[in-house]
């Protein structure tokens, strides 16, 4: 599927200049929102024009997001996003409980109150959107909620997987919340994982964590298939 690349989106922030780094952030934010859907090619003239980086500096910035697994590379056709099968998504998904359950588990065990209160107010906002079937604010709001005990777990490692293992499905994190039934059985878990964090209890975080992400990958089964494929 050969798809221009956009003018600047709605939403999408100016690039700042022309560097390689710049180049992957602008290409893998528009991957994460789905401007670049699976299978898009990716035009470097445009690339070019959109980020006024030069070709080599576009050419090495997909060369890092193929070895981040977020883009293929063929000879004769060039880029594209890659598209991910349920088999690989199932496999993110496992991946997932793991890091995430570490890091549920290394925030809980830390001293920083300040994160943990901040989490807790977090969580009001979550609680305050059960039974209101607004999907798009709670799947912001979680976002932002797996975000902070990411960086909560104050693991450079596991931040850093995570963050690319988290990219290919971020759409998909918000489709999952698809009606007030889903979110709410959502955020029964987030309650759990808050408060077992907020409290130190660290193998309920860290359990808790492995469950929550693993009702995520059931929620995948009523997914439109064209997310993944």
């Amino acid at each position: 599927m050969a798809i221009s690349v956009p003018a600047q989106d709605k939403g999408a922030a100016e690039p700042a200049g022309g560097t390689v780094q710049v180049v992957v952030d602008w290409l893998r934010e528009r991957i994460k929102r789905r401007v670049f859907v699976p299978g898009q090619r990716l035009i470097e003239a445009e690339i070019i024009k959109q980020t006024g980086a030069s070709r080599s500096r576009v050419r090495e910035a997909l060369r890092r997001l193929e070895a981040d697994g977020l883009i293929e590379i063929e000879e004769f056709r060039g880029a594209s996003v890659r598209r991910f099968s349920l088999d690989e998504l199932r496999q993110i998904y496992r991946t997932r409980m793991a890091l995430e359950g570490l890091a549920a588990a290394e925030f809980a065990a830390s001293e920083d109150m300040e994160s943990k209160q901040r989490l807790k107010a977090l969580q009001d906002q979550l609680d305050a959107l059960e039974s209101t079937g607004n999907h798009e604010l709670f799947a912001r709001l979680n976002d932002e909620w797996h975000t902070l005990i990411i960086r909560g777990a104050n693991n450079l490692y596991v931040e850093a997987f995570l963050a690319r293992l988290r990219v290919p499905i971020y759409r998909l994190l918000f489709s999952t919340f698809y009606s007030a039934a889903r979110i709410d059985a959502a955020n029964a878990d987030h309650k759990k994982i808050t408060a077992a964090i907020v409290e130190g209890r660290v193998e309920d975080a860290e359990r808790c964590m492995r469950e929550h992400v693993a009702g995520g990958l059931s929620a995948l089964a009523d997914i439109d298939p064209d997310y993944y494929a």
